[in-house]
């Protein structure tokens, strides 16, 4: 199709953020050190079993998770972020306590992080989607000039938030050529069977009669656009119901006026969460072993949970 001859694009929306306030005092902050020490952590360290020469320290979970979420938000590499935690033990906190940087690597590989999320009052309505982030690999000059090579990998990351408060609510690395639909229940696991879900959003790789299976037996709305050239399922299939009145809807005006209908576009805000995760904390893994970049793709996700709280902007179109 010609350039002239292409259907012309809506001008884009001009938004206003109605609590800049808050939200500017918020982003300055997110530059407080004080706001990531905890009490919780500062306990004395156990030893495993009785005391004798040669064994190690145990360290809480909480410490490791801590130190690994100041690792994320100063960029720091291993070493110095022991010597920055030895500095925060001399200078402000005697109790903290400070393992090596061995042991942060080690405990990396197996640590169960706890998401730190806000427990909403409303019922979630999550949005769902995955990016990649490299592991190892050229530069974008390299590969402007030469192409790609065979050693470049990336990993996936799936995430699950919350449009109402913009918490992430689940989050899951796998590899690269992990669809999407495949992951959701190992997603829906990590949210609390007490916690209502109303509607879970994603695109078209959700689509799929496991995925909606899982959305029904949470009781939650699906806001999945059916598939290009979809055919109604048997009434017996969960989420048939929901689903072929999609299709119908669909066919009687358009899949655009279907999506502005069912509120379907608020599943962007996925991406723009997405674009979050990169700029905030990197683009790149640092870990090389592949439970240590598990680990390191839920603390990311509890740092952006952090961020979110002390700043979110509530904007409004206008134009």
């Amino acid at each position: 199709m010609r350039k002239d001859e292409r259907k012309a694009s809506e001008p884009k929306g001009v938004y206003r953020v109605r609590n800049w306030r808050e939200y500017n005092t918020g982003l300055i902050s997110r530059g407080d050190v004080t706001m990531w020490i905890d009490e919780s952590v500062l306990v004395p360290v156990s030893e495993a079993g009785p005391a004798r020469r040669g064994r190690p320290r145990v360290y809480s979970d909480a410490v490791i998770q801590m130190l690994l979420g100041l690792k994320q938000v100063f960029h720091l590499p291993l070493r110095a972020l022991q010597g920055f935690a030895l500095s925060l033990h001399k200078l402000a906190y005697p109790g903290l306590p400070v393992p090596n940087y061995s042991t942060l690597s080690r405990r990396a590989q197996t640590l169960k992080v706890v998401l730190p999320t806000q427990r909403p009052d409303a019922p979630l309505h999550l949005v769902i989607d995955s990016t990649g982030l490299k592991v190892y690999g050229e530069g974008e000059w390299k590969v402007r000039k030469h192409g790609y090579s065979k050693r470049r990998t990336w990993r996936k990351v799936h995430l699950a938030m919350d449009a109402n408060t913009g918490q992430i609510c689940a989050a899951l690395m796998t590899h690269q050529d992990e669809g999407d639909g495949e992951v959701l229940p190992d997603l829906l696991d990590q949210i609390p069977a007490d916690v209502v879900i109303d509607t879970i959003g994603g695109d078209g790789a959700y689509d799929t009669r496991p995925c909606h299976a899982q959305i029904a037996a949470r009781s939650a709305i699906p806001s999945i656009p059916p598939r290009e050239g979809a055919k109604p399922w048997p009434d017996s299939t969960p989420g048939a119901a929901w689903r072929n009145a999609a299709i119908d809807a669909i066919g009687r005006s358009s899949r655009r006026e279907w999506k502005l209908a069912t509120g379907y576009h608020r599943r962007s805000l996925a991406e723009t969460l997405m674009y979050r995760l990169k700029v905030l904390t990197g683009p790149c893994l640092w870990a090389r072993e592949t439970g240590s970049q598990a680990t390191e793709v839920s603390i990311r996700a509890g740092v952006l949970n952090r961020m979110t709280a002390l700043a979110r902007p509530q904007s409004v179109r206008i134009a």
